[in-house]
């Protein structure tokens, strides 16, 4: 039972944790030179990872997408993969004890997902066509989505003993 519960709560916790980030790496982007905002975003051909993954995952079915349909399931998709790191982090919680592991989740998480996997799939650029400030963007979103997961597990817990005790 406590397994179906960390998963639960992974999912619950994923998509608060991704809420989060997101208000974290948006107010982090506004603050950022114009410069590095163009920079960037010729990077990615003015669109996200998620969209380009839209457009492929709509390319399978033989499916155009317009604008704003390609955000609408790139947005599905970015929303789909914080909550999915929840369920993760909950699936790995009997392994994670350690004060500070969702701090080290989303790190991880950060350079598995946003400088490995998002160009070995073809979604992005090679980092190093992106400013150094996307990449601290990016792990300062990855450590604040790894840190409330973590948050919301230990509070949960914390709530659990004061009912036993």
């Amino acid at each position: 039972m406590a397994r179906a519960r960390d998963l639960l709560l992974g999912a619950v916790a994923g998509a608060g944790a991704t809420w989060l980030m997101d208000l974290a790496t948006t107010k982090v982007y506004d603050l950022e030179p114009k410069e590095v905002q163009d920079r960037e975003n010729e990077a990615r051909g003015d669109k996200t990872a998620y969209e380009i993954a839209a457009e492929k995952l709509a390319s399978f079915g033989n499916v155009a997408l317009d604008e704003d349909q390609r955000k609408s399931l790139g947005n599905a998709i970015h929303w789909s993969l914080g909550i999915s790191a929840g369920v993760l982090f909950g699936a790995l919680r009997p392994h994670f004890r350690t004060p500070g592991s969702g701090v080290l989740y989303g790190l991880a998480f950060w350079l598995l997902a946003d400088e490995v996997a998002l160009t070995a799939l073809g979604l992005t650029a090679p980092p190093q066509e992106f400013p150094w400030q996307t990449h601290v963007r990016g792990v300062i979103g990855h450590v604040v989505l790894g840190a409330a997961i973590e948050s919301a597990f230990l509070a949960t817990e914390a709530m659990e003993g004061a009912l036993e005790g």
